[in-house]
């Protein structure tokens, strides 16, 4: 339903090319708020049955969420002009004109560098920060003042529970699942990554969640 009107209307569809392309720090912004806070509930459901409850803290989550979202954009850039540089650097012949070029075995190997690049060094960053921000909005029963409250990072970060962070979202999910799908997404024209990598937020929320119910239950993959 929610993307029904891509497919229906030429006028909307253009439009969001036009807007996404020329206005991409707001997109990822709001892409991030809304598809991956939709991860979220869809893991609350998981963890609970219930899509919503008392403390959940939708809107702080969803603004969380958007400016993940910008750093998300940003490492986007940043790995995919990065990485062609330094394969060629490393002796990869013509590896910055591989990614405007037709699909090819080349280029599919140069998405994996670039996804393998990204989800090594930049995600398990983004996981942490997650994590804490959760940790943070939880403790202020959700409410919309957590944004604008200190988070005490010192004392979160100590207390996390890092087997399961390690074991499963960082060892498990990272290699199985985020490298290969974001090897697609930089397969992808340039206006749609950030869509297709907002669409996967909605799987990390479930696997955060599978996260949560892990440590919980001392049980790992």
């Amino acid at each position: 339903i929610f993307f029904l009107p891509f497919f229906v209307s030429d006028d909307i569809y253009n439009y969001y090319k036009n807007f996404n392309h020329t206005h991409g720090m707001i997109m990822a912004f709001i892409k991030f708020a809304i598809l991956a806070t939709l991860g979220e509930v869809i893991g609350l459901r998981i963890r609970t049955g219930r899509y919503y409850k008392d403390g959940f803290g939708i809107l702080p989550r969803a603004i969380y969420w958007g400016i993940f979202g910008l750093t998300i954009k940003m490492a986007f850039i940043i790995f995919a002009t990065g990485v062609p540089y330094f394969l060629q650097y490393l002796g990869v012949e013509n590896a910055t004109e591989v990614m405007k070029q037709p699909f090819s075995s080349t280029k599919l190997l140069m998405s994996f560098s670039i996804s393998a690049a990204m989800n090594l060094i930049y995600a398990p960053v983004l996981m942490t920060a997650h994590k804490i921000t959760d940790t943070h909005i939880v403790e202020n029963n959700g409410s919309l003042t957590a944004i604008f409250k200190p988070i005490n990072v010192s004392r979160i970060i100590t207390t996390m529970d890092w087997k399961v962070q390690w074991e499963f979202v960082f060892k498990k999910t990272i290699p199985l699942f985020w490298i290969p799908a974001q090897t697609i997404t930089f397969l992808l024209p340039q206006d749609f990554q950030i869509l297709f990598a907002a669409i996967l937020g909605i799987i990390l929320g479930v696997f955060l969640a599978i996260a949560a119910v892990m440590g919980k239950n001392k049980k790992f993959w």
